[in-house]
């Protein structure tokens, strides 16, 4: 055959593949959207859109914030001047230099994305003079207004840093790549498609809509993947007890003798358990109960407004204690080890306290996950605190009850938004596409809400005041809180890419502890640099067994590992735990089991 029959049959069959555009069908398909959309938002679940009970417009007080920034801004117009003399200097190189890649010669880039920016993946950004134009334009702009923010004096750091994330929100909203005529793979996805892609973003979003109950609902999983207790959550064990807080799960041992010191897990309660628990190959409890350990773990409950009155007192008296109290009498064991995940940790060093100075022994050693004692530089979570938002909080939880899960999910998304949002934004609604089942966002989704009471103590004590690390300062139970009292032997594990407890925050805490400290350091974030089984092999972690006060001095020194801290922490706790020579109760007629693992807090939605 000639190579031009060759390519003329070519042509023909890629035409042939390709369904040529139908007008009356696309306009029939968006008619159908349009009736769907009618009746959606006419439902029950969407009246409260139309009633005087309304949201707040500025929720983070983001008028006062910026006005006040454009105020100083105006007191200083040599920095205005500056800056778009610099930009459209590096505009004009910018168009010179684009035109040239659009003569296809050599050109030079004025200004880079950030390695492993994800929304710039496609290589189009670069081969394309059109779209690496539109790219170099946005970062360009964007730098532009980063540097007249961090020029304007006479700032606080507080509101500096609030500035700079709420400034940062706005610039991810507006890139490029969350547009259909300035990202290359959704305008290729709807020539390639004939606009079908639109269609399906368009149902995506209006089943987000329907599914949300009146509230917009971005998913970022496919939620038919999952379910707990069959496919995620999964560990064998038992409820050996419940009360109105937490269910205990003690989970069942396959070797024949358990370490004589038994384990207790206090995860945090600003969402499930699960997440130490996601399936066996990433299952963090399971591998505990594999090398021999004796393992408790606390489920909490998922509040509602009857609990409203909850406070962090009652967390440590009716969960961490009495979590305490029962492990004990279940195993008839003195002491146990004890591990607090994030705000499970905070509440941990408040237990600690409690028990020293009640000359208490029950905890022989604990190990802290992430967790935050010293809140002075605590992440991105600070730029939603102050004054004015907490008043705002407080109003919508004297109305519910409770914080709802669904704005602390929103909240944690905001941290980041490129990940969490844009990109599901892109996938969902320009490109038509489905989540992926994947069981981290599956939980991450599984979000709880937080009691009135204890929330509202949290945020203001420990957050706003930074009052945990204050001797004497605060009181519960009876006791001043004094963490210098604190003398049981401690690890504490941070992640360097930690944007919820900065890992320099963290190392920060343990300093206020007379006890030892083992400080690690993991790599990854608040998640991935703690649920990190070894046979994944996929993150490392530093280590320095000296505990000086600076953080810089510490990492200076650090010696680096490849793979899973869990082993090394493995054989630091084995020292604690005693020899693997006690048969493991499984049956104590005080404390029934009252169901199987995972229980039945865990199943109930925020």
């Amino acid at each position: 055959m000639s190579s031009s029959k060759k390519s003329a049959n070519e042509e023909n069959k890629n035409s042939e593949e390709k369904p040529s555009f139908d007008a009356l069908a696309f306009n029939l398909k968006l008619q159908e959207l349009f009736f769907k959309s009618q009746k959606i938002f006419a439902d029950k679940s969407f009246q409260h859109l139309n009633s005087e009970e309304k949201a707040p417009l500025d929720p983070f007080g983001l008028t006062k914030l910026f006005a006040n920034f454009w105020t100083k801004l105006a007191q200083n117009p040599e920095i205005i001047i500056e800056s778009q003399k610099n930009y459209l200097e590096q505009y004009f190189t910018l168009l010179n230099e684009s035109y040239k890649k659009l003569q296809g010669e050599a050109a030079e880039q004025i200004i880079s994305h950030e390695k492993g920016d994800k929304r710039f993946k496609s290589e189009d950004w670069e081969n394309s003079a059109y779209f690496n134009f539109i790219k170099q334009s946005y970062l360009l702009f964007a730098k532009t207004i980063f540097d007249s923010v961090n020029q304007v004096e006479d700032i606080d750091p507080k509101t500096k840093k609030r500035l700079d994330f709420f400034t940062k929100q706005f610039l991810d909203a507006v890139a490029p790549s969350n547009f259909v005529l300035t990202n290359p793979s959704v305008l290729k996805e709807t020539i390639d498609t004939n606009g079908e892609n639109l269609i399906k973003g368009f149902h995506n979003l209006l089943e987000d809509f329907a599914q949300g109950q009146g509230l917009f609902q971005l998913r970022t999983v496919d939620h038919s993947a999952f379910k707990v207790g069959e496919n995620i959550a999964v560990t064998q064990g038992h409820v050996v007890f419940r009360n109105d807080l937490i269910e205990l799960i003690h989970y069942t041992s396959p070797h024949k003798n358990v370490n004589k010191t038994p384990l207790l897990v206090i995860p945090p309660w600003i969402n499930k358990y699960y997440i130490l628990d996601l399936q066996e190959k990433n299952s963090f409890n399971k591998w505990l109960v594999d090398q021999g350990h004796d393992v408790f773990c606390i489920s909490w409950v998922n509040p509602d407004e009857k609990l409203a009155q909850k406070s962090f007192e009652n967390y440590l008296e009716e969960g961490l204690l009495e979590a305490i109290k029962v492990v004990k009498d279940f195993t008839q064991q003195d002491q146990i080890n004890a591990i607090g995940y994030c705000l499970g940790g905070t509440l941990l060093s408040c237990g600690l306290s409690i028990l020293s100075a009640q000359k208490d022994k029950s905890v022989k050693s604990a190990t802290f996950l992430t967790t935050l004692l010293d809140f002075s530089d605590a992440g991105d979570m600070l730029v939603f605190i102050d004054d004015d938002q907490l008043a705002a909080t407080e109003e919508l939880m004297k109305t519910k009850g409770f914080f709802p899960a669904e704005n602390l999910k929103q909240t944690f998304s905001l941290m980041r938004a490129n990940d969490l949002v844009w990109s599901f934004f892109v996938n969902n609604y320009l490109l038509g596409r489905s989540p992926m089942a994947f069981d981290l966002l599956f939980w991450n989704d599984d979000s709880t809400n937080m009691p009135y009471a204890m929330h509202l103590y949290y945020l203001r004590e420990m957050y706003l005041q930074n009052n945990l690390i204050k001797k004497n300062k605060l009181k519960m139970l009876g006791h001043k809180i004094d963490l210098s009292k604190i003398d049981t032997p401690c690890f504490f594990l941070s992640a360097k890419e930690d944007h919820i407890a900065p890992w320099k925050a963290t190392f920060a805490g343990p300093h206020n502890f007379s006890a030892p400290v083992h400080f690690v350091l993991a790599e990854a974030g608040h998640i991935a640099g703690v649920v990190n089984h070894p046979d994944n092999n996929k993150y490392g972690y530093w280590t320095n067994d000296a505990f000086p006060k600076d953080s810089e001095e510490w990492f200076d020194k650090t010696t680096h590992h490849q793979g899973s801290w869990w082993p090394y922490w493995n054989k630091w706790v084995n020292e604690f735990a005693g020899k693997q020579d006690r048969s493991q109760v499984t049956d104590n007629k005080d404390y029934p089991n009252l169901c199987d693992a995972p229980g039945t807090y865990v199943l109930k939605r925020g």
